[in-house]
C-alpha cells in the first residue's frame, strides 16, 4: 500500500474493533470452547487479530516511507518484534505453562524467514528477473550474527555442564540474553549509521517521496500503529486460548504452537518483502526477512527470558538433533546462496525444499 494514497479503512478499523473486542470480551467474560459460539467467538477473533497485524505493518510501512531506508525495515522488524513477544510470552506463561514455546517459536522464525520466505522470494524474482543482485557485506553481517546468535540460544543448551540440557542455568541465561541484546545493538549500529550503505540497493536508500506525506497523516500513522500494537497484546491471551485447544483436538505436536505463532506474526512483513522481490528489489525482501531473524533472537529470547526469570519458569531452548541437522543445514545454503551477491531460481528453489523438510517433520518426526 503506498504511503501518499488516502488511507485504507482497514488501518483504522480493524484496531478499533481489537481494542472493542477486548473490552466486551474482558466486560462479558468471553472465552474460547470448542463450542458453535466458541468456534465464531474464534472465528471472529482470528480474523480481527490478523486484520490488526495487518494494520500495524501498513502504518510501519506508512512511516518507513517518510523515514527511508534502512531505518525503514528495521521499523518494520522492531514492530513485529512487539507483537512475537507478546503472542510468545502470553502462551508461553498461561494457564498451562509451555517452557519450550519461546525455542519453537524462535527455531520456527528461523526456518520460516531463512528457507520459506527467502526461497520465495529468490524463486520469484529469478522467475521474473533471471538473476537478482544482493549486497554481499551486508548479507554477510546478517549472517555472521545469526549464526552465532541460533548456536548460542538454540544448540549450546544441550552441551553445558552447570544445568542438564536442553535448559540453561539462570546465570547462563541472563549472560546469553545480554550477548544477545549486545550484538542485536552493535548491528543495529552498523546498519544505520557506521555501514549504512552495505544494506541499501543500487537504486539508493533515503525515501525520495517521503516529504510527500504530510505531518498529520505521519502523526496519524503513529497513533494507529501504537494502538494496533497495543491491541494484539490485548488480544494475544485469547488467542493463546484457541491455539491450546486447536491444537489438542486435532493431536497435533506441540512444536506446532510456535509454527502457528511464527506465521501469524511474520504473515504481513513476509507479505511486504515478496512484493519487494516482485519489484526487482531483492536487498529490501532480504533485509526484511534477515533483519526479522536477529530480532527475533536479540530481542525475543532476553524479553522472554526476564519474564521466565520473574515467574520462576525455566526455558527450554536446546534443540532436538534433527532441528539441529536443519538448522546448520540452513546456515550452509544461506553462505552459498548470498556468497556471490547474484541469486537464480535453483537457489530460491532449494531453499523452498528445506522448508518443506521442516514443515514435513513437525507433523512426522
Amino acid at each position: 500500500m503506498s504511503a501518499h494514497g488516502p488511507m485504507p479503512k482497514s488501518s483504522w478499523i480493524f484496531p478499533a474493533l481489537a481494542v472493542a473486542l477486548f473490552v466486551v470480551a474482558t466486560a462479558l467474560g468471553l472465552t474460547f470452547t470448542p463450542t458453535a459460539g466458541g468456534l465464531v467467538f474464534a472465528a471472529v477473533l482470528l480474523a480481527i487479530l490478523f486484520g490488526t497485524v495487518f494494520a500495524a505493518v501498513h502504518h510501519a510501512e506508512v512511516i518507513a516511507e517518510r523515514i527511508g531506508e534502512p531505518y525503514g525495515t528495521l521499523l518494520l522488524t522492531l514492530a513485529v518484534t512487539v507483537i512475537e513477544v507478546a503472542l510468545i510470552a502470553t502462551i508461553m506463561l498461561g494457564d498451562k505453562p509451555v517452557p519450550a514455546l519461546a525455542r519453537d517459536t524462535v527455531f520456527a522464525v528461523v526456518m520460516i524467514v531463512c528457507n520459506g520466505l527467502v526461497g520465495i522470494c529468490i524463486f520469484i524474482g529469478g522467475l521474473r528477473y533471471r538473476e537478482q543482485d544482493v549486497q554481499v557485506s551486508g548479507a554477510n553481517l546478517y549472517l555472521s550474527v545469526l549464526f552465532v546468535m541460533a548456536t548460542i540460544t538454540l544448540i549450546m543448551p544441550n552441551y553445558t555442564l552447570t544445568a542438564p540440557g536442553p535448559f540453561y542455568s539462570a546465570g547462563q541465561l541472563g549472560f546469553v540474553s545480554v550477548v544477545t541484546l549486545l550484538l542485536y545493538g552493535v548491528f543495529l549500529y552498523t546498519q544505520t549509521i557506521r555501514h549504512r550503505d552495505y544494506f541499501i540497493s543500487g537504486g539508493g536508500g533515503d525515501a525520495a517521496n517521503g516529504s510527500l506525506l504530510s505531518n498529520r497523516m505521519l502523526a496519524l500513522s503513529i497513533a494507529l500503529l501504537l494502538v494496533s500494537l497495543l491491541a494484539v497484546v490485548l488480544l494475544s491471551k485469547k488467542f493463546s486460548l484457541v491455539v491450546d485447544v486447536g491444537i489438542a483436538s486435532i493431536g497435533a505436536p506441540p512444536a506446532l504452537a510456535g509454527v502457528l505463532v511464527a506465521l501469524l506474526i511474520l504473515l504481513p512483513e513476509g507479505v511486504a518483502a515478496i512484493s519487494a522481490a516482485r519489484k526487482n528489489d531483492l536487498q529490501k525482501s532480504i533485509n526484511l526477512a534477515l533483519g526479522s531473524s536477529l530480532a527475533t533472537i536479540g530481542l525475543t529470547i532476553p524479553a522472554v527470558a526476564v519474564a521466565a526469570f520473574a515467574l520462576g519458569m525455566q526455558l527450554e531452548l536446546g534443540l532436538s538433533t534433527q532441528d539441529m541437522v536443519l538448522l546448520v543445514l540452513t546456515f550452509v545454503i544461506s553462505m552459498l546462496t548470498f556468497g556471490t551477491g547474484r541469486t537464480n531460481i535453483l537457489f530460491g528453489l532449494v531453499h523452498m525444499v528445506v522448508f518443506a523438510v521442516f514443515l514435513f517433520m513437525v507433523f512426522v518426526p
